[in-house]
């Protein structure tokens, strides 16, 4: 099963170039084994095209690296605390994606301004406060995760499966890794279609939420009817 892990984290991590979420060796993806504790994540600084299965590195719920003779992304303990604050997670998609990352520098979040942003999130993809120094020169990622969860209180990560961290760049997650890497390629769609609309009508509003539960609940509600059963 951990084979398994391994393979389908490396999978999304390679995927990552393909759909221009990434650059350079920035962002990372992360596949959970809830039942074991271990999740499997990139290898910091690894080339994507040079990534393998075997390069994974195994990491347990409690922060301790279990296989793997490289050193796990430093954004390891972003993923953790996510893991552990967000039980119905699988998987974490880290990204530099371009339009959302603009979002996230501009510490704005992407509105849910139609359909198709709502086929995906159950309203605005938020944006984390700004860390306080203290943070920012401690436990850095952890505190980045720590201010991922504070901004999701009152919030379902399940909704709304995605968020920009003030000045840094967008986290998006999933049941598996395999839909977190398709909720993190909706996340920088939406905002670069955020983008062009406040370009062409500064001033549009949020959508109808009427509108907005009605496409979100026909894919993801207890009454869905959207794809095959």
């Amino acid at each position: 099963m951990l084979t398994e892990l391994k393979r389908e984290a490396c999978e999304a991590n390679r995927s990552l170039p393909g759909h221009g979420l990434v650059h350079l060796n920035f962002g990372n993806a992360s596949a959970l084994d809830r039942r074991r504790g271990i999740f499997a994540i990139k290898p910091s600084g690894v080339d994507y095209a040079r990534l393998r299965p075997a390069d994974m590195v195994l990491v347990d719920l409690e922060g301790r690296r279990v296989e793997g003779s490289l050193r796990p992304s430093s954004d390891t303990p972003t993923h953790l605390e996510l893991y552990r604050k967000f039980e119905s997670i699988g998987g974490v998609v880290h990204t530099h994606s371009l339009y959302a990352t603009a979002f996230a520098q501009a510490g704005r979040p992407i509105p849910a301004l139609g359909t198709t942003h709502s086929d995906f999130f159950r309203g605005k993809i938020p944006v984390t406060r700004l860390l306080r120094r203290r943070e920012i020169a401690g436990d850095y990622e952890t505190e980045t995760g720590r201010v991922i969860c504070e901004a999701f209180r009152g919030l379902d990560p399940a909704a709304v499966p995605g968020v920009l961290v003030n000045r840094h760049a967008p986290f998006a997650w999933g049941p598996t890794v395999a839909k977190a890497l398709e909720n993190a390629v909706a996340v920088e769609l939406c905002a670069r279609m955020a983008f062009l609309t406040l370009q062409l009508r500064p001033t549009v509003g949020a959508i109808d939420p009427v509108l907005l539960d009605r496409h979100f609940l026909r894919k993801h509600g207890a009454q869905a009817y959207y794809g095959q059963p």
